[in-house]
């Protein structure tokens, strides 16, 4: 099985924590040069110099926030003038919490934002060097959402559809140049987002940080929240040559939670 990724650039969002971290090591791991996005640059570089010593290649930085779409489209256009990636991670910390009901409708304009338009900024500057390279994967970390709603979490479900709807549309017109587009959906996993998810329901409830943890855990068939390790391995695996024929699909991540096929 090819999991080659030496001679390839990644460009990873979020990737000063948790999931996107992780997914930064497992590509550099496999021989990826990682072009790390977060909008604080003193992580960044960090990371950078830390991903350099453990896997060398030559790993760079943007610095964009995703509030300000066209701040990273100025940023991902400038560096796609004279560099070509081969692979995208998109990945964005979700929306605050809450029914569909009581959010307003700002909240729904920036999770758009946040999500499917900077995915989609991030895909129009970097399809193009894919095309010339004949060779693209888009991989993005969405959430099992969008296979079964998640109780509380209006806007997200809301917002998480549209970003697979739009990849799977992404992924019928690109298959034909060897660009695949993917989804990988996390269940819980032990990050700083589900840590606050966790804290804000004690707050709400009254009830206990390591009960809520469990009770979590225990949602899923392994009885245990994921390692974002685990959902970073499935990713690498779809950005990977072994994966060229996996196209379009939702991928859970969640040690069998999903009530649906």
């Amino acid at each position: 099985m090819d999991l080659n990724l030496k001679g390839k650039t990644a460009v990873v969002c979020g990737s000063t924590q948790g999931i996107g971290l992780a997914c930064a090591n497992e590509l550099a791991s496999l021989g990826a040069k990682i072009v790390a996005v977060a909008r604080n640059e003193e992580k960044l570089k960090a990371m950078c110099a830390n991903l350099e010593k453990q896997h060398p290649a030559g790993h760079s930085y943007i610095v964009a926030d995703f509030s300000h779409p066209q701040e990273l489209s100025d940023a991902i256009d400038a560096w796609a003038k004279d560099n070509r990636a081969n692979i995208l991670i998109n990945n964005t910390g979700g929306p605050p919490g809450g029914q569909a009901i009581d959010a307003d409708i700002e909240e729904f304009r920036i999770a758009f934002n946040n999500h499917l338009v900077c995915n989609h900024i991030l895909a129009k500057a970097l399809v193009p060097g894919m095309k010339e390279a004949g060779y693209g994967r888009i991989v993005n970390i969405i959430s099992t959402s969008v296979k079964q709603p998640l109780a509380n979490l209006g806007v997200s479900n809301t917002v998480r559809g549209a970003v697979a709807s739009w990849a799977k549309t992404l992924a019928n017109e690109l298959g034909q140049f060897n660009i695949t587009v993917n989804n990988v959906l996390p269940g819980a996993t032990d990050t700083v987002r589900l840590k606050s998810i966790i804290e804000t329901k004690a707050e709400k409830t009254g009830g206990d940080f390591d009960a809520i943890q469990q009770q979590m855990a225990n949602a899923s068939p392994m009885k245990r929240i994921a390692r974002p390790e685990e959902v970073a391995n499935a990713v690498a695996f779809l950005a990977s040559p072994a994966a060229s024929y996996i196209n379009g699909i939702n991928v859970p991540v969640d040690g069998g939670r999903t009530g649906s096929l």
